[in-house]
Formats: C-alpha cells, structure tokens, sequence
C-alpha cells in the first residue's frame, strides 16, 4: 500500500524539499491547487459561480511552529473574506479552516486557536456566509469538537468534518446530528493507527455508509465529501428515503477532481461546492491528495519524467 508511505512523507521536511524540487512538481500542484494569492483564486471562484457551483475555501499551510504564523494565518483568512464581500456571493462561497495552522498544536493552543479563529467566523457571518472547521489527524479532534460548539453558540451555522474511517465517528455523527450541525463526511487522510482507525478499504466505505444514514436520519445539515460514484449514488437514495429536499444537503469535492461531475450534479439541482485550496504552502494537502488515489501519483510520476 503506497498511501501510509506518501503520508508519513507529508510530515517530512526532507521529501518536502524533494518533491518541491522536482521539476514536475508545479504541473500538478496547479492541478490541485487554484493559485498562491488572493487574486488568482477570485477569478476561479467567479467562474465556479457563474456556473452553479459552490466553493469552500481553504488558504493551505497546517505545520506552523510560531505564534505569529498563527496570527499570519487568521489575517490570510479575513483578507479572503474582505475580498468575498466585494462579490456578494454569500453562502455560494464559504470557507475550511485547519485548526492546527491557528495554532492548536503550540502551548495553549487549544485557547490560541480558538481565540484566533473566532474573528474569522464572526467576520464570514457578517457578510452571509460561514466556516467549516476542518478534522486533522484523531489527537486534534477532541479540541476540534469543542471549538466547534463553542463558535455555534454563537454562530450556529460554523461546520465541522467527521472521518469515516475512525472507530469514533458513528458517536459523534450521531451527537452532531442531534445537535443540527452542518457536517462534511470524508472518507479521511491522514495516518492513523490500526487502534483508532480502519485500515481497508471496504471496511471504510461501509462505516461512510452507515454514518451516512446518520446523517440523512438527523437533524442536521449534511455534505458529502466524497468523489466516489457508488457513495454518490447511494447518498442520492438515502436522502430520498430521508424526504430530504435537494437544497438540504450537498455534495463536496476537491478543486481539479472529476470536474465534469461537479457539473453534473449541479445540472441536476444538487447543491455542489468545491473545495478550493490555495497559497504558498502547499505541500501537506498536495501529499495527502497523492495518497486519495494512486492515479494522481502516476500522473505526477509521469509529469517529472516528462519535465526531466
């Protein structure tokens, strides 16, 4: 299995170096990753509107070591959202959050992480849209949760993911479901022990269809993070099932994956947002992305012997 390889390599200094040295690196970075700075992302988030989609966006770069980089992060994010306003898009363009590139991981960074992200929520609500924290690896997620009830207070439309190859997750599914939350389910991609986590795959698409039905049965706001076709389909039946209306759940996928079908669902009425990175540092999502799917590894393979 190539995945835990390329994933223990997203934390390695030494491949980091590497692999941005690889002179076919940027071909597929820019596959993945819609631009460095503020306005080169503007114009792709007009033209995924302009087409009926939806975007959220994550400014990338989780592995901060200072307290100022934590600072830097929070005033990335309220410079998107001044850009935002300009558009008016309101909920058409949200935005994902790593708790970690706030600062979670430092000292006090449960307090630093909340204390920074919450301007960013209370500046996305005033101007008619919202923030989705992301999950990160299971020994965040603990503080995650309670960031995440602690904005809705407040803010009650502040989202949160669930990972469906984590043992925990049908519990929280079902404590957010009760509670009305908007939850994004993805399949998960981070290296996580056999003690916490399934580690085969069929295992992780039947726990992902069990916290589905979850999530349909809920009081909540569901979004399906997934470019599986099968997942897709059978979250179509479930909301059926569920009477749910086609504006009361969604479907979300990563920028530069299945793009035709981004279309299609949208065509067909369903709510379907992009998930848009972009910035400088851009390795850890790129690494995780390889690992998703080994196709986006032979392509990358392909493109360093092609530039070689």
């Amino acid at each position: 299995m190539l995945a835990p390889v390329i994933l223990a390599a997203s934390r390695s200094d030494k491949m980091r170096r590497l692999v941005s040295a690889a002179p076919g690196t940027k071909q597929v970075v820019d596959r993945f990753i819609a631009g460095e700075t503020v306005d080169q992302v503007v114009p792709i988030v007009e033209d995924a509107v302009g087409k009926g989609l939806e975007v959220t966006l994550d400014v990338v770069g989780e592995d901060i070591t200072t307290v100022e980089q934590s600072y830097a992060a929070r005033d990335a994010y309220l410079e998107l959202i001044e850009r935002l306003k300009e558009l008016g898009f309101g909920e058409k363009a949200e935005m994902s959050v790593k708790l970690s590139m706030f600062g979670q991981a430092l000292e006090g960074g449960h307090e630093l992480a909340l204390a920074n992200v919450r301007p960013v929520v209370e500046a996305a609500a005033a101007i008619g849209t919202t923030v989705t924290l992301d999950a990160e690896d299971h020994t965040t997620l603990d503080s995650m949760f309670a960031i995440h009830e602690e904005l809705r207070k407040d803010f009650p439309q502040t989202g949160c993911v669930i990972q469906a190859y984590l043992f925990r997750t049908e519990d929280d599914a079902r404590r957010l479901a009760e509670n009305g939350s908007r939850v994004r389910i993805v399949k998960g991609a981070y290296k996580e022990p056999v003690e916490v986590a399934y580690q085969d795959k069929a295992e992780i698409d039947k726990a992902y269809v069990r916290i589905l039905k979850i999530l349909m049965n809920g009081k909540g706001y569901p979004m399906i993070g997934s470019h599986d076709p099968r997942l897709i389909a059978i979250t179509q039946e479930l909301a059926r099932r569920a009477g749910r209306k086609l504006d009361e759940y969604e479907f979300q996928m990563l920028y530069g994956i299945r793009s035709e079908e981004h279309l299609r669902l949208a065509a067909e009425g369903h709510r379907m947002r992009v998930y848009t990175a972009y910035g400088t540092d851009w390795y850890g999502y790129f690494m995780r992305r390889l690992a998703e799917k080994p196709a986006n590894l032979l392509f990358f393979g392909r493109s360093i012997l092609t530039k070689g």
